[in-house]
Parts: structure tokens; C-alpha cells; sequence
């Protein structure tokens, strides 16, 4: 048997009719920008946030930078940001002409709260919380309380994360922005490039949306130096449809995730936690292992496909070189690129395939 890491066209032919008809009626409608689907798919996802505004873009990326330029986010300004983010995160920061500031990761790979405080200086203009692997950033109400009481904006990064809860309340919806990538991989994926961002800010969904097209609020007459960052009308289509069966999307992944926790016994293995009032939507089975490399080596030999996400925190990438940090810098974000490793855990993955994975990790030995 041979288990790849994902298989996205399962998913695929889960819905495939509607898939189709939903691609074949905006073809046919003639409307290929910013139209119906685009407008349609906004209001929805951004009720299923639970925000008032939703502003579709062309991918995560687009979403933070945007999000972080809209906010005035700009050069002499740092920004909050954990040590083990994706590299997309950062780049954000940067992209604006800011400084990202890391902070250290939690037990539940999410940034440490308690560290934030203490990393604010007079520069700090905001906040990324990452909800990593579709872990939801614990505390976030004290998050908020840390962020009003130092004048700072919130921007959570929700690409790994839709529809994840803390407290009851989904992620993007805490903070002055919620960005979230639709890359096919994600939860909730289209089929091809996607993004958006979540607000309660009118003002700031306005200025969204100008912003995304060439800074235009009226056709040729352009308010700001903007860019083009649109979700495509097609790929909006084919969201409303994953979006509506979401809910049992997600029971399916808590499935195959409770069937890894309670099944995966090897003590070599350290398993997932979950953190108090969080509600995981698991893009991401993230075990760790101390002997990493051999465990990959052994789960390939057996035809098991495992990725690392990631195996070079952001503070030791090359592209980051100028910033003058080293090994050592940030001992938490560095072991856990060390032992992470990412098994596999996809729609429609079957009974067979992952009680072979849980039997082979279960032998795995060194």
C-alpha cells in the first residue's frame, strides 16, 4: 500500500456535479471579475466568520501585506510575529518596509501570549497570531485585551485555520483583520490561487477594495497606488460550494484525527495537544519526533509519505540573513523545525490507509 501525503481530487469527486455545474454556470454568465460569485461568496464566508465584511483576494500573501499596508503598517514600524510562522507571514512584514519582531511558540505550536507584552517596544505597530496547522491561537480574548491596552492592531493569519474556535468564536473574527489563504491544499481550498480578509471595519473593507483593484473606487480614477489582487469569479463559484459542505468536511478530518490520537501508541511519537477552549480544525496532523530523520526515512520505506512543516524557522532563511540573527536565537522555533513532522490526513482518506499509517509509526523504533 502506498499512502501519499494528500490527494486532493477525492475531495474533487466527492462533489464533483456540483463542482461542475457551478463552473459551467459562471462560464456561461459571461462574468469573469469581481462579479456575482465574488460578491456572492463574500457575504458567505464572512457569516460563517461570524464579521460583517469579507473582501475576496488572490491569494494569503495579497491578504497579509494588504492587510498590514491598509493598517498604515510601514517603515519604522515593527510587527509581532512568532518565531516557527510560515515564511509568508514575514514576508508581509517586510514587504510594508517593517521590522518582524519573533516571538516563541507555544506547547500547541501557536505564538506564546504570555511573551507578547514583553516583546512590545515604542515601534511595535501591531500583531500577526498565526492559528498554525489549524490549531486556534489560545487566549485570544487576552490577546485583544494586550493589544487595545497598548494601541496596536490584531491581524490574525488564518490561512491554516478556517473555521477553527476559541471560546466559541471562529478565527478571523478577534482581530481588525483576518486573512485566509484558499490554496487547494487548505481546508477550506478552491483550485487554484485564493485569498481574503474577514473585518467588522467597514472603513477597512472599503479600503480593501480599492486597494485590490489598482487603488480604483471608480473605473479609471484611481484614489491610491494600489495593486491587483482579485479572487477569481471562478474560484469564488467553486468556494460556495466547499464552503457549503464545510461542516462535513471537517467532521470527516475530526475523524481521521481522533483515529491518529487514540490509535498512535509509540512513545518515540509525541501526539498533538490541544489547548483549553480551542476547537482545532486539523489541516495539519503535526506529531513530533526526536529522531526525525530516521522516523521519515522508515515511514518511506514503508510507502508512507510525511512532509515538514517547516524544517527552517523564518529567523535562519537565507532571505532573512540581513536581519543578523543565529542558531540559538530561538531555541523553541528551531526544535520544533528539528522534530515536526506532518502525517498524512486528507478527505477521503480511507479506514485501510490510516490504520496502516498508525500500524507502521506504531513499530517505528531506533
Amino acid at each position: 500500500m502506498k499512502i501519499q501525503f494528500n490527494v486532493l481530487d477525492r475531495q474533487y469527486q466527492k462533489f464533483q456535479k456540483e463542482y461542475d455545474k457551478a463552473v459551467l454556470k459562471t462560464l456561461r454568465g459571461g462574468f469573469y471579475v469581481l462579479g456575482p460569485e465574488v460578491d456572492s461568496f463574500e457575504r458567505e464566508f464572512a457569516k460563517f466568520v461570524g464579521v460583517k465584511h469579507c473582501v475576496g483576494l488572490a491569494s494569503g500573501l495579497d491578504a497579509l501585506w494588504i492587510g498590514l499596508k491598509v493598517l498604515g503598517v510601514g517603515p519604522g514600524d515593527s510587527v509581532l510575529v512568532q518565531s516557527n510562522a510560515y515564511i509568508a507571514t514575514v514576508m508581509a512584514i517586510t514587504m510594508v518596509g517593517a521590522e518582524p519582531i519573533f516571538v516563541e511558540p507555544d506547547e500547541n505550536y501557536n505564538m506564546n501570549v504570555d511573551k507578547i507584552e514583553e516583546s512590545i517596544s515604542n515601534n511595535t505597530k501591531a500583531v500577526i497570531v498565526t492559528h498554525l496547522y489549524g490549531q486556534p491561537t489560545s487566549r485570544m480574548d487576552f490577546v485583544q485585551k494586550i493589544c487595545k491596552e497598548h494601541n496596536l492592531y490584531l491581524v490574525e493569519d488564518c490561512a491554516q485555520g478556517h473555521g477553527s474556535r476559541y471560546d466559541g468564536k471562529m478565527t478571523g473574527s478577534f482581530g481588525d483583520i483576518g486573512c485566509f489563504s484558499f490554496y487547494p491544499s487548505k481546508n477550506l481550498g478552491c483550485f487554484g490561487d485564493g485569498g481574503a480578509i474577514t473585518t467588522n471595519s467597514e472603513k477597512i473593507a472599503n479600503d480593501f477594495r480599492v486597494f485590490r483593484n489598482y487603488g480604483s473606487e471608480k473605473r479609471y480614477y484611481n484614489k491610491v497606488i494600489g495593486t491587483n489582487s482579485r479572487l477569481d469569479e471562478l474560484q469564488a463559484a467553486l468556494l460556495r460550494v466547499k464552503l457549503k459542505h464545510l461542516k462535513e468536511l471537517q467532521d470527516e478530518r475530526d475523524s481521521l484525527a481522533k483515529k491518529y490520537l487514540e490509535g498512535i501508541k509509540n512513545p518515540l511519537i509525541k501526539l498533538p495537544l490541544i489547548a483549553d477552549k480551542c476547537v482545532p480544525v486539523w489541516h495539519l496532523f503535526v506529531v513530533r519526533c526526536e529522531k526525525r530523520d530516521e522516523l521519515i526515512k522508515y515511514l518511506e520505506q514503508n510507502n508512507i509519505q510525511a512532509l515538514i512543516h517547516y524544517p527552517v524557522p523564518p529567523h535562519l532563511q537565507e532571505a532573512y540573513r540581513d536581519l543578523g540573527y543565529k542558531k540559538g536565537d530561538f531555541p523553541i522555533a528551531e526544535e520544533y523545525a528539528n522534530t515536526v513532522v506532518s502525517l498524512p490526513l486528507y478527505i477521503g482518506m480511507t479506514d485501510e490507509e490510516i490504520e496502516y499509517v498508525i500500524e507502521v509509526i506504531n513499530r517505528f523504533e531506533v
